[in-house]
């Protein structure tokens, strides 16, 4: 997916109200961050709706509990790995433009 079709597709995520409960904003909100709020969270999870699968989406939640296993990914040789990665990042890097 292109970055453009990533950014429209977060753009109508977010036009349509908040994302219902999913894995990434669950895991946001269990964070204890304090900025973990429900409507960054509820952004987060709109943008992981459109630009990641649920099992993707299931995957980087485990980030929230375990920021190690992200670098355990990002370094990994398997090819599954990379191209999740690669996924992963698109995925940060939208919802940081419109979530963030």
């Amino acid at each position: 997916m292109t970055r453009t079709a990533l950014l429209a597709a977060a753009l109508a995520a977010l036009l349509a109200g908040p994302a219902a409960a999913g894995p990434i904003s669950s895991a946001c909100l269990a964070s204890g961050r304090a900025q973990a709020t429900p409507q960054l969270c509820g952004c987060i999870q709109g943008v992981a709706d459109q630009t990641l699968s649920r099992a993707d989406q299931r995957a980087a939640a485990k980030f929230f509990r375990d920021p190690h296993q992200a670098q355990e990914v990002r370094q990994s040789s398997r090819p599954r790995d990379e191209a999740f990665w690669l996924r992963y990042r698109d995925f940060g890097a939208t919802a940081e433009a419109y979530c963030g």
